[in-house]
């Protein structure tokens, strides 16, 4: 039967209408010295809105925005979809011809620029092959503000709650981004589970030291508002920063990858925290020692899994009460678990090679597969790489995560491994194939192989391993230079070692025994 009242499009720009009224004169936003109330922000989001409108973004364009955690991400996270755009919000760590790429494979019509990215965007463009339109906001050159204080506010309203909401750009296996694309309907249920999940409420104060543009901060920029709650900018992520704000703003929430939470506890400034505060993480387990570390300080963690195809954490490890009165060995056992579906999530599973779920007994391996709102519509303007990501099952399709996992027996799923060669360095993905691409391009190197190793600051790095070409000599400084000076620098490998690769019969590299190599060099140094 159809609804007399309703139903309502869901879109997580109805969660801004909502605090603007509600939540008024409440703060929105602390950058620096700034405050934004909810009123003030939900009127420059229309103005926002609007100054796109100006500049002839029509309904279904993408608009691109490179920026740090700071008022111009939060705003451009309603402000470009409340104008009938699609957000594209740019990692600021990734060189110009990457963003170009990305940029170009949007066919973005505006990028939106903080100012102290404003060369990095530049050149950028160039790399695009586009004609998109630059704005910088802030500086000397604040061509944003200038737009907002002339623009007419505007909203167009939202038809289709499956219409496209957003595009992140995640890396795969091929080396090149792929574009995720998110749904309004999907956006709009994820972030009401994380304020269920993490207990965001008026009073919340939430730290942003999860970048914006990854995931959309796992859809918190709507979720924080959604409850009405203060969100803190932070620029850089800077330990002794970070426990200042937590100190002086009475921050009850941030996310961080286990790299960030190690500078944290090891930081000069840390002492227990009056205000109980809430640190959700993934990426990688949080290890025993630091989770003891962190009890100390009055900081609980939850531990979270997801994938950019999945608005982020699509998994949480829910805590039971009951596990509070156990030793800190077998909480952090637990705690180390990915666990189970998320409010708005269908139940996850871990398939075997035909596709049969397997045993829920903590031992047998599968691959974890996910359905549900909250995973992605598809890969923008790449149906074949959607089509590889899928597998049948019970109600149709489900995306295949490339993550090797076990189902405990309480149905908390473990990751055991990984069947993509990408590398999880300090949250960020690092795809081995991109890295081997740019190490083969020197003249001096036959062949690469790149795989991750465990660190305890960032969780994994990258090393590699190069045959060089005969009559040839390279060094393991000039290749390392060679690859920071192509791709981002956070990918470079830490370590070169140079030998004949092994391979299999059929030539191919057998990154197994690669991995076991490097894990015993680095054992031996």
């Amino acid at each position: 039967m159809k609804p007399t009242f309703g139903p309502e499009v869901l879109t997580p720009l109805a969660f801004l209408a909502r605090s603007g009224g509600v939540f008024g004169e409440r703060v929105a936003m602390v950058d620096g010295d700034s405050r934004l109330s909810y009123s003030e922000l939900a009127q420059r989001c229309e103005r926002l809105s609007g100054a796109l409108a100006s500049l002839g973004v029509e309904a279904g364009d993408r608009v691109s925005l490179l920026a740090p955690n700071t008022t111009l991400s939060l705003e451009a996270h309603f402000g470009v979809p409340m104008s009938g755009a699609v957000l594209n919000a740019l990692n600021i760590r990734l060189s110009a011809s990457e963003l170009g790429y990305i940029v170009g494979h949007a066919e973005s019509k505006v990028l939106l620029a903080h100012h102290r990215f404003a060369d990095l965007a530049r050149a950028l463009l160039k790399e695009s092959g586009t004609n998109t339109r630059l704005v910088i906001c802030g500086g000397p050159e604040d061509e944003y503000e200038q737009l907002l204080d002339s623009a007419v506010p505007h909203a167009v309203p939202v038809q289709d709650e499956w219409a496209l909401l957003s595009i992140n750009y995640t890396s795969g296996t091929t080396g090149r981004p792929k574009g995720v694309m998110y749904s309004h309907r999907g956006a709009y249920l994820q972030s009401l589970a994380m304020v269920a999940q993490v207990g965001l409420g008026p009073d919340s104060v939430f730290l942003w030291t999860l970048p914006m543009f990854h995931c959309n901060g796992w859809c918190f920029p709507w979720a924080v508002t959604a409850a009405g709650g203060r969100h803190v900018a932070l620029e850089v992520v800077d330990p002794g920063e970070i426990w200042r704000l937590i100190k002086t703003l009475g921050v009850s929430h941030l996310n961080a990858a286990p790299t960030v939470l190690t500078s944290l506890v090891s930081h000069p400034d840390a002492q227990p925290v009056h205000r109980k505060l809430l640190v959700a993480t993934g990426g990688a387990p949080p290890s025993p020692s630091l989770l003891a570390r962190l009890d100390e300080l009055n900081i609980d963690v939850i531990h979270l899994y997801g994938l950019t195809e999945t608005y982020g954490p699509a998994v949480i490890c829910d805590w039971w009460p009951e596990w509070s009165s156990l030793g800190p060995e077998d909480r952090a056992r637990l705690k180390a678990r990915q666990g189970v579906a998320n409010l708005v999530s269908n139940p996850l599973r871990v398939i075997d090679a035909e596709g049969r779920d397997v045993p829920p007994d903590g031992v047998t391996t599968g691959e974890v597969v996910l359905r549900g709102n909250n995973v992605m519509l598809g890969y923008y303007r790449d149906p074949e790489a959607t089509s590889r990501a899928s597998v049948d099952g019970p109600g149709g399709k489900w995306f295949r995560t490339g993550d090797v996992g076990v189902m405990h027996p309480d149905g908390y799923l473990e990751l055991k491994d990984r069947v993509k060669d990408v590398i999880i360095s300090g949250g960020e993905n690092i795809t081995s194939i991109e890295v081997e691409q740019v190490l083969d391009s020197h003249p001096a190197v036959l062949e690469s192989a790149v795989v991750g190793v465990p660190d305890s600051h960032w969780g994994e790095v990258p090393v590699a391993f190069v045959a060089v070409r005969p009559g040839f000599a390279v060094g393991e400084d000039e290749l390392i230079e060679h690859v920071k000076a192509r791709i981002a620098r956070f990918k470079a490998p830490k370590r070169i070692y140079f030998d004949e690769l092994p391979k299999t019969a059929t030539g191919k590299i057998q990154k197994f025994r690669l991995r076991t190599l490097a894990r015993e060099q680095a054992t031996e140094t």
